[in-house]
């Protein structure tokens, strides 16, 4: 057989491998360029973390206090309440207002808060002054005591004329004149609780002159 009977015989099996390893090696290039890269693969293991792992913001939690409730409420004492609560959620734990309270003299929107006193006037009583959270109240008790007796602002309640009485918390111009009658019917006050013996002093107006007053 001479050289071109050879190649003819193995032209068309020799140019078949030739195609067949052209393909082979096409696909291993489109394999290989399909493989993500190293820095993409990082990136998209990062997106997907779960949303429910990542922290949340805490909430607030109201805490549980106890207020002192006094006055003209159904049922005055010391109730627990949160402190995210209002004064009039604070007046209707205590029965409600009576009848002859004087809504307009509190604020009720006010925010209550630990070992607050909410003291509910009268009509016609003089309005309370705002009681201030306790530790404000502690520092003015502290400074308050550090004071000399001579500048408490004391009243004596057997020479204070109508108008000296009805600076008193509590204290209109018909309890200041009931004072005046009886120093003249009984004479002068020997003790400070005598002042409960006064027609329209109770005791719980009595609580809130008990610190401003003075026989002296």
């Amino acid at each position: 057989m001479n050289v071109q009977d050879t190649v003819k015989k193995f032209k068309f099996p020799i140019a078949g491998g030739i195609a067949a390893g052209m393909l082979w090696l096409n696909s291993l290039s489109e394999e290989k360029s399909a493989l993500p890269a190293p820095e993409q693969a990082i990136v998209e293991q990062a997106v997907k973390v779960p949303v429910a792992e990542q922290r949340q913001p805490e909430k607030a939690v109201p805490a549980e206090i106890a207020v002192d409730i006094k006055g003209a409420v159904a049922t005055p004492g010391i109730y627990r309440m949160l402190n995210s609560e209002r004064v009039n959620e604070a007046i209707e734990k205590a029965g409600g207002p009576t009848k002859q309270a004087n809504m307009q003299a509190i604020n009720l929107a006010q925010k209550v808060q630990d070992e607050m006193v909410i003291y509910v006037p009268e009509i016609g009583e003089d309005a309370p002054p705002e009681i201030p959270s306790s530790s404000t109240a502690a520092t003015s008790a502290n400074d308050a005591s550090s004071s000399s007796e001579s500048e408490k602002p004391f009243i004596n309640i057997n020479d204070a004329d109508l108008s000296k009485l009805q600076e008193l918390p509590g204290i209109g111009e018909s309890k200041a004149q009931a004072i005046i009658d009886y120093r003249q019917t009984d004479g002068p006050f020997s003790s400070l609780e005598q002042l409960k013996s006064v027609p329209g002093i109770g005791d719980k107006i009595y609580e809130k002159l008990a610190p401003l007053i003075t026989l002296h």
